[in-house]
């Protein structure tokens, strides 16, 4: 191929659409009942003039990229549309370029004029994220290629230039040899006001709407094998939780696999491995123990590069989310003992590569295990949730957390056209049933070949821009 295309962002659109949960989803300290969807187009031009468009669509969760307790919902959906508001600002002034070229040229500016307006880096890394998918997007398309055709042979221009510490590393063979799954195997949130068993639910209170409300109904409706369990800090109260998932899950299956989130509900190594320890010793968790394959983010973002977490990684592996503020974070987190990082399109798809490629190169060197996972933030039916596996299967995650699914009732809020026009397109990866377009599980998988061999980022179909807020 010839080198990579030069390309300038000439226009940006921004629309939202309001979602509402049709169960609460408790992560944390927050409760999530509704948000707000950000959907972005923008158009690309090459050096000749000829021109393309592309799309991306994050979910605007409140609570997690800024936990401040003082900021209400709208506060924390403003920081995020004024973070996307500046790196469409900066693109558009960063002139002709690779795709890479001009994220790597305003990524490190970009981060600090969100951080002289008190955004912080999980917020500064929405917006640049956001705008990086819809541009890769558009150059996937005005070259005819699946994202990944264009990642394997670096239509981007991928290279070192924001990540130092891969110099010398082969990324152009590294990228050659990414290949997509067509599956997924889907691990299923349980959320910390979720209920366990059908008969928690009191029957006044029950949705009656043809999805599981509880997680065993979960388990039997999707056949579930992969699970992530949100604890809360609260070790008394974990601990009773854990038993009865776990009698749950031991009662159904003889073999499944387990990822703890702690959400940054510890203050400290010390109180996770309390509850780590007493996980180990309590017999009713013996198999659920042994199944755990990794700990996501227990420390508070503000303690948890304090100190080393090896005595916690001597349990099982642990691995950052929420301290993911920047391209730099995974070295820091491994000089600590952390060897793991999530993947989220929120944070960056270019970030997720890079640290794929942290990954095989730490690997290599140490014969250690560094690893990463694919991760929920609460993704929605059609683009988002697209864009999102896309990402996860390209750079080899074999399972990926998905919860909007279950939190949300399919594509809800999106008009019968455009569900319509998704089911068609991607009628592996959705189900229609009482009129609404739902996403798929089978037998515990994900199945993702239209999105995979989706011309652009993972969607062969655009959402209805004229039924969105503008």
């Amino acid at each position: 191929m010839t080198e990579p295309m030069k390309i300038r962002l000439v226009e940006a659109e921004t629309f939202e659409r309001p979602v509402t949960l049709r169960l609460p989803f408790r992560f944390g300290a927050a409760t999530l009942r509704e948000a707000r969807q950000i959907f972005l187009r923008v158009r690309i031009e090459d050096a000749r003039g000829g021109s393309a468009c592309g799309m991306a669509a994050e979910l605007m969760v409140p609570k997690w990229f800024d936990k401040s307790p003082e900021l209400s919902n709208a506060d924390n959906e403003n920081q995020l549309r004024r973070s996307l508001a500046l790196a469409l600002d900066s693109l558009k002034g960063a002139g002709l370029g690779t795709a890479f070229a001009l994220h790597a040229a305003v990524e490190a500016a970009h981060h600090a004029r969100a951080g002289a307006e008190s955004l912080n880096g999980l917020v500064a890394s929405f917006g640049l994220a956001l705008a990086n998918r819809a541009v890769l997007d558009a150059l996937s398309r005005m070259e005819e290629l699946t994202v990944a055709q264009a990642i394997r042979a670096n239509r981007p221009g991928i290279d070192a230039s924001t990540a130092p510490d891969l110099a010398g590393f082969d990324l152009p063979g590294f990228l050659s040899g990414l290949a997509p799954a067509e599956s997924l195997a889907a691990r299923h949130t349980v959320g910390l006001v979720d209920a366990i068993r059908a008969g928690d639910i009191p029957a006044a209170d029950r949705l009656n709407d043809g999805l599981p409300e509880s997680f065993e109904e979960a388990i039997d409706a999707y056949g579930l094998t992969f699970f992530k369990v949100k604890v809360s800090g609260v070790s008394d109260a974990d601990i009773d939780r854990l038993c009865q998932i776990a009698a749950v899950i031991d009662a159904k299956m003889p073999a499944y696999s387990v990822t703890l989130d702690g959400n940054e509900q510890f203050t400290s190594a010390e109180a996770v491995a309390d509850l780590l320890a007493r996980i180990q010793a309590e017999p009713r968790l013996a198999r659920f123990a042994a199944s755990i394959l990794f700990v996501e983010q227990p420390i508070a973002r503000a303690h948890a590069f304090e100190k080393p977490v090896g005595a916690l990684a001597a349990f099982k592996p642990v691995e950052i989310d929420e301290s993911d503020a920047d391209i730099n974070a995974f070295v820091t987190a491994r000089r600590l003992g952390y060897t793991g990082i999530s993947s989220k399109s929120c944070k960056g798809f270019y970030r997720s590569l890079l640290n794929r490629a942290r990954v095989a190169k730490w690997s290599a060197e140490d014969g250690g295990a560094y690893f990463m996972s694919a991760e929920d933030l609460t993704t929605q039916g059609g683009l988002a949730v697209q864009q999102d596996l896309a990402l996860a299967s390209l750079i080899g995650m074999t399972h990926i957390e998905r919860n909007g699914h279950h939190y949300v009732d399919g594509m809800a809020g999106a008009p019968e056209a455009e569900q319509a026009a998704f089911a068609r397109a991607h009628s592996d990866l959705y189900a229609v049933r009482d009129g609404r377009t739902r996403l798929k599980i089978e037998g515990g998988r994900i199945a993702i070949g239209s999105v995979t061999g989706a011309i652009g980022l993972g969607s062969s179909v655009e959402p209805d821009w004229g039924a969105m807020e503008t």
